[in-house]
């Protein structure tokens, strides 16, 4: 029963709009709107083939790529910067500057310095989300509690096995939270990264079909993007609460007393 109550709330909303826009278009013949089985079947046609093989699989493997770097660095110079009072003072003016720069600015940057190619595309998510990684973890390292510190301390725990043991642990709810706000983040940037002299992939194909006036096709890449960012939001919902298990325990502890 308890499952069937989750399935209601996350489909109830998104069926009513289904049917309002359904209704809003029965008697539409606009060009610009299609209606909601024109645009199921177009889906089904355009990207249930080797479409998918060949724009939307390397556009998601681009992703995974850059959100990987983003996590690995993020989280390594969160860990650095966060633990040493001297590094915080004097990176910070700096990760300020840049966490001001939009990344789709860097494009042209990187199309010289890189190449027009995959790696660019991977810069360019990269380069984006790695900021709520980074700044997230090292308040994460900055917020951890000063008792299990000194208690490590007496035990001498230091080194790799404190950041392994401690550090990492502690800091968790944070920058799994910056992961969380890198996932939007890199989905946007994958459009954007290939849109600017690219022959393929999902924001390539999109940026195709909306200047060729394709507008049912176009319509029906937007809903594919919006399907995979909800997927990965279930995904990512489902690895935190394991991760963080430990975490939301304590928290229902709390509330409870």
């Amino acid at each position: 029963m308890g499952y069937l109550k989750k399935a209601l709330y996350v489909l109830a909303l998104p069926a009513l709009l289904v049917l309002l826009w359904w209704a809003l278009t029965l008697n539409s013949d606009s060009f610009w709107v299609p209606k909601p089985g024109e645009l199921v079947t177009t889906f089904r046609e355009v990207w249930i083939g080797p479409r998918f093989r060949e724009d939307v699989l390397p556009s998601l493997t681009r992703l995974a790529i850059g959100l990987v770097v983003a996590i690995v660095v993020g989280i390594a110079l969160g860990l650095a910067i966060g633990s040493s009072r001297v590094l915080r003072r004097l990176s910070e003016p700096v990760l300020e500057f840049f966490r001001a720069i939009p990344p789709p600015v860097l494009v042209p940057i990187l199309m010289v310095l890189v190449g027009v190619n995959d790696t660019m595309k991977v810069a360019v998510i990269a380069s984006g989300c790695v900021w709520p990684i980074l700044l997230n973890t090292i308040e994460g390292v900055r917020s951890m509690d000063e008792v299990l510190s000194d208690t490590a301390k007496v035990y001498g725990i230091h080194g790799s096995s404190r950041i392994r043991m401690l550090t990492l642990p502690a800091a968790s709810p944070y920058y799994i939270t910056g992961i969380r706000q890198a996932l939007s983040i890199g989905l946007i940037l994958m459009v954007i990264s290939e849109m600017f002299a690219s022959s393929s992939g999902l924001g390539f194909t999109i940026v195709q079909f909306q200047r060729s006036f394709a507008v049912t096709e176009m319509w029906s890449g937007i809903v594919l993007l919006g399907l995979i960012g909800v997927l990965l939001a279930a995904i990512f919902s489902f690895v935190e609460q394991r991760v963080l298990r430990w975490y939301h325990g304590l928290k229902e502890v709390e509330h409870s007393e």
